[in-house]
Order: C-alpha cells, then sequence, then structure tokens
C-alpha cells in the first residue's frame, strides 16, 4: 500500500548572495554522500529560531541533508576559497573538508551560513581525505553552544550525524559530519585571499559585500573612507570578542588569520580549552609548542591578525601608499586601548565594582598575581568570591589573599550600590560552570561508545552557566592532573 502523507515543509529558506561574489572567491562543490547518516545531536532551540521544522528535521531526510546526501530547496552548495597564515606562516588554503549550503533567511530576517563541516574533499582540500571523526565535531558542538550561553560571540552548531563510514587518522574513527551555523564564514583570510589572487575590484567587491552584511548601518568619518571604517568595526569587534575570551579564561588555541571572523564571532573549535589554574602562559594546544596562542598572549595575536587584514586591505584605503599605511596604523593603534576598556570593564563587573576608581586596576591584577602564585582556579575563584566563600579558594590563609580581601571589601563600601547588588552584578558576570576539559572528554569517550547521556547531561548543566543551581556543583570541580591536559586540532 503506498504512502500519501504530505511531505512536511522543513522551512529551508535559503538565499545565497556570497555564490554572487567573484569566482575566484569560492567552488561550486556538493557534499559527498555517506553511507548510513544518523543524528547523534540537535540543536532544537537554534533550530527553531532559523525558522526551521524540528519535526522534520528530526527524521531519515532531516540526517541525509545534515550529512549532504541531499540539497535541501533552495541551497547553492559550494567551497570557499581563503588564506590565512597559520603559526605565522602564509598558506593558501579554502574549504577542504566543509561545504557552505547557503544562507538561511531567519524569520526574524537575520541572514546566517550553513555549513556542513566533515562533508568530503574539495579542490581545496590539499590531499586530506574531507572527513571529520566523531569526537571533534562533538566537541565544537559542547564548546560553541556553551559559548554561546556564556553570552560570548560564536558560530553554533546546529546538528552533528555520523556517517557510518571510519575516518582515519592515528587510528580508525567513526565519521561525522558537524552543520555549522554562523553570522558568515568571512575570515580575515578571506580577505587574503582575495588580495593575493585577485585583482583591486575583486577585494573592493568583497569589501562593500561585507560592509552591506555585518556593518550596515556604520557610517564612515568626514572623510567618507568605507573601507577604512570596515577596518575600524572590525577591530572594535575583535577587541570586545577577546575580552569576552579572557574573562572568562578561553583559550581558542589556533588563532590562525583563517580563523578570525569578519563578523565578530569565535570560529573554529580545534584544539581549544577552558583554563584551570590562572596562568597567562597556558597552553593546551599539541601543537602549539611554542606557546605563541597561550592565553596571555591572545590580545596580542589578535593585534597581529588585525595587522594583515590591514595589508590586505591597503590598496582601498588611499591611492598613496604611505597615506593608506599611515590610516590602517592610526586605525590599529585604537586596538590595544579598546581591548584594555572592555577587558577592564568586564573585570570590575566580576568583582562587582559598578564605578571607575583609579586604583581598580591595580587592585585587579594584584588578585591575578595571588592567583597565578598559588596555583588557584581561575573560574572557582570568583564563583567563590560571588557567593561570599573566599574559604573555597586554594587563596584563603595567605598573608597576600587577607590583605588585598580587605581592600576589596573595603572599596565595594565606597561604591553607593547595596552588597546585594554588588552580589548580583557579580553573578551575571562570573559563570559557576564552564565546560571543564575533563568533562569534556568524559563527554566525548562515552558517544565515541554510543552512549549520548554524559554530553547530554553535560549540555544541561552548561546550557545557563550563570544559575548557580545545585546541580552545577559537581561540573565545577577541577580534578589534580588537569594541568597536564593536552588537545589537538582533530582534522
Amino acid at each position: 500500500m503506498t504512502d500519501h502523507k504530505p511531505k512536511i515543509d522543513a522551512g529551508w529558506n535559503f538565499d545565497n548572495s556570497y555564490a554572487e561574489l567573484p569566482d575566484l572567491m569560492y567552488t561550486r562543490q556538493e557534499p559527498v554522500p555517506v553511507r548510513s547518516p544518523r543524528i547523534i545531536a540537535f540543536n532544537r532551540p537554534l533550530a527553531e529560531s532559523l525558522g526551521l521544522n524540528v519535526e522534520a528535521l528530526q527524521t531519515d531526510e532531516g540526517a541525509a541533508v545534515f550529512a549532504g546526501n541531499k540539497i535541501p530547496p533552495g541551497a547553492d552548495p559550494l567551497a570557499q576559497a581563503y588564506a590565512g597564515h597559520q603559526f605565522g606562516h602564509f598558506t593558501m588554503l579554502g574549504d577542504g573538508r566543509a561545504v557552505l549550503l547557503g544562507e538561511q533567511i531567519t524569520p526574524k530576517g537575520k541572514r546566517m551560513d550553513v555549513q556542513l563541516k566533515g562533508s568530503g574533499r574539495t579542490p581545496y582540500s590539499r590531499g586530506g581525505d574531507g572527513r571529520a571523526a566523531i569526537g571533534p565535531m562533538l566537541r565544537e558542538y559542547i564548546i560553541s553552544e556553551a559559548m554561546h550561553a556564556l553570552g560570548i560571540p560564536t558560530t553554533r552548531s546546529l546538528a552533528v550525524v555520523t556517517t557510518g563510514q571510519p575516518v582515519t587518522r592515528e587510528r580508525e574513527l567513526q565519521g561525522a559530519v558537524l552543520v555549522r551555523v554562523a553570522s558568515s564564514h568571512l575570515r580575515v583570510g578571506t580577505f587574503q585571499y582575495a588580495r593575493g589572487a585577485g585583482s583591486t575590484d575583486n577585494l573592493r567587491t568583497l569589501a562593500d559585500y561585507t560592509l552591506h552584511r555585518h556593518y550596515p548601518e556604520a557610517r564612515p568619518g568626514e572623510d567618507g573612507n568605507r573601507y577604512l571604517l570596515l577596518l575600524q568595526e572590525v577591530i572594535k569587534r575583535q577587541a570586545a570578542l577577546i575580552a569576552k575570551w579572557q574573562l572568562v579564561g578561553f583559550i581558542h588555541g589556533v588563532m590562525n588569520t583563517d580563523n578570525m571572523t569578519l563578523s565578530g564571532e569565535t570560529i573554529d573549535y580545534g584544539p581549544c580549552a577552558f583554563m584551570d589554574a590562572f596562568d597567562p602562559a597556558t597552553v593546551f594546544s599539541s601543537i602549539d609548542s611554542q606557546g605563541r596562542y597561550a592565553y596571555g598572549n591572545q590580545p596580542y595575536i589578535a593585534a597581529w591578525n588585525l595587522t594583515r587584514l590591514a595589508e590586505a586591505l591597503l590598496p582601498l584605503f588611499h591611492e598613496d601608499e604611505e597615506e593608506a599605511v599611515k590610516l590602517a596604523e592610526d586605525a590599529l593603534a585604537q586596538f590595544s586601548g579598546l581591548f584594555h576598556n572592555y577587558w577592564l570593564a568586564g573585570m570590575r563587573a566580576k568583582l562587582g565594582l559598578f564605578q571607575e576608581e583609579e586604583q581598580d586596576e591595580v587592585l585587579i591584577r594584584e588578585l591575578l598575581e595571588i592567583m597565578q602564585k598559588q596555583g588557584a582556579d581561575f573560574t572557582n575563584t570568583f564563583r567563590a568570591l560571588t557567593l561570599n566563600q573566599p574559604e573555597r579558594t586554594a587563596l584563603v590563609g595567605t598573608a597576600e589573599f587577607d590583605s588585598w580581601y580587605a581592600q576589596w571589601q573595603e572599596r565595594l563600601g565606597r561604591q553607593q550600590e547595596t552588597e546585594k547588588e554588588a552580589k548580583e552584578l557579580m553573578r551575571t558576570s562570573n559563570p559557576a560552570v564552564i565546560p571543564r576539559n575533563h568533562r569534556v572528554e568524559e563527554a566525548l569517550e562515552a558517544a565515541e561508545q554510543g552512549d549520548f547521556s554524559v554530553m547530554e547531561r553535560l549540555l544541561g548543566v552548561l546550557a545557563k552557566p550563570y544559575a548557580y543551581s545545585p546541580e552545577q556543583e559537581e561540573y565545577a570541580s577541577v580534578p589534580e592532573q588537569s594541568c597536564a591536559y593536552r588537545t589537538y586540532c582533530g582534522t
């Protein structure tokens, strides 16, 4: 008997503005089908915000779309071209294992990229197999959603599907595809590519596109230099973003120029991790042997990356190269101050301080120095201060901390806001939980064995990091061996 039930509309509403850019910026490329796709993680709230029908997507047909076996209506799949400085060395790159399906227009009119990561070889694969393993894809799902809950601009994860096919790395692993959602995948490396591989007209077209897509409300100064405006706006967003990373102890791990977006969103969750004991030299990435991307270096690397963006944009700033360089240098000089102001404001909030006093930064840096000296956990120290439980830190009982604590209490007493108001500010500025490295690994190990309940519980706790709920208590603990933790790119 034939089933005549009507097909449910999944709600895809694609537009494909990136495909209207010059051909050198991409290659049309369909995903490579997989053997037997199965959904193992699905982000229902994100799907709903995108205007998608969650029931229609949680089916075999939805799995086929997420794996790349079926192209949804209106999509125009392509692999994007870009370049990048990887650990300081310039390389021509591109989407070697990802395909952009298109841009979903949400019910609120937002334009969001929908990309399949791990969807097979493309012209930019450079010898790679174009595939991804289940662990790194679920890792990106967990961390990106945790970052979103923390209030940090980020790409997000709509779904993860297993492919039914193994991938070979150091050992054989389960294959998987991540469905990534982003305001766009425009990167500093996209402009480096356009500058190196195209004409000035191509570069201008890309800059105009980026301004229209991400900065439609921005207006240039009296000189009307819209391309300098683009650099200035990206600098502002990146200064704010990196400050937010520092305030929660997030270490990206691979801040190459192809991993810095023009939208100001965090992208690429390969060897990332959250710091436990406070130490600016903290590095988790197994490939960052020199500490280039250490926690304390992230603001400096952001400035370095933005300088590479400015270099790519130079022909658009002014026809005279010397004048163009001066304009770029003046813009770049603003980054340090912007970052510092964002960071200082965030640190004041973490300590319940509303107004500004000249000695606030000294107070803040003294605490960080004591934390580093005592090996105190970054997140849990601020959590304990928020809860009025300094005895739960590694600092209690030391003369340095006792002196600092008295100064902090005196500082709090000089502001007009009540203690209750100060504690509320701290609760909204200090997460009770972060994606602890051992918890993430625990979830991934269970998932690789087919048990997704550990990951689901972790995601539930991380979804409300500022809740300070009783069930979060066990997720705040730190194992003694955390200092030896290492992460890998997972390519």
